[in-house]
């Protein structure tokens, strides 16, 4: 009896590998099919044809394109299918956690040249097709309520410590913006800039524009005369 429950365990386990591997098999064709066509185009047929799996599959194990589009963005953001929130990692956890403030916004900003790397092309795609697709419209209006959510961890993190130039919601506004995959694409496909390049920037930005600036005494200015 043992043995046999033991057998069935084995069995589960190979069955469930087998399916992760399934599905990221078919997020790996569609988000290729998305970036070279566009999201509304690609058809689950197309995206069956592109993976090498059976039709009937993908409607099983996805229900609809919208699934497979959360995967594929879930797997841009996070780097894999884990069910892990961005903002669980231990790499989020860990720069949140860095006593410098300086250091924590670089190490952000080393965390954004890694994720939107993975994520800005299928962020693009979800704007260029916003407009005319309501699905489309609708993860991307998803994904920048949780970008914003998760980046405000940082200005409020900084608020905290008391260390910021500027009002916890500016800061929070300034971190969304620069931190934000228009500016990545802008500057590492529009200006060629080197994911290096951009990271360096980044930080030292962040740095410039969030962090209390050393108290310096005021100059006074030339006498004015009336």
């Amino acid at each position: 009896m043992e043995e046999a429950v033991k057998s069935r365990r084995y069995d589960n386990s190979r069955r469930q590998a087998r399916v992760r591997a399934t599905r990221a098999q078919v997020a790996a064709a569609a988000q290729r099919l998305f970036t070279e066509r566009g999201y509304p185009v690609t058809t689950i047929e197309a995206i069956a044809e592109e993976s090498d799996t059976p039709i009937a599959t993908v409607y099983r194990l996805f229900g609809s394109k919208r699934g497979i589009l959360n995967l594929v963005v879930d797997i841009a953001f996070g780097g894999d299918d884990e069910p892990i929130a961005f903002a669980d990692r231990p790499a989020v956890r860990s720069a949140l956690a860095e006593p410098d403030s300086r250091r924590l916004l670089a190490a952000f900003a080393h965390l954004a040249r890694e994720l939107l790397g993975r994520s800005a092309p299928i962020l693009h795609v979800l704007r260029t097709a916003a407009d005319v697709d309501p699905e489309a419209a609708g993860m991307l209006a998803v994904t920048a309520s949780q970008r914003f959510t998760g980046q405000s961890r940082i200005a409020r993190t900084l608020a905290e410590r008391q260390q910021l130039a500027v009002t916890e919601a500016d800061a929070a506004d300034l971190i969304y913006t620069l931190m934000s995959p228009e500016v990545y694409r802008i500057l590492t496909i529009e200006r060629h800039w080197s994911a290096d390049r951009y990271e360096k920037w980044l930080a030292t930005t962040l740095q410039a524009q969030l962090l209390e600036r050393p108290h310096q005494p005021g100059r006074t200015g030339p006498a004015r005369t009336s």
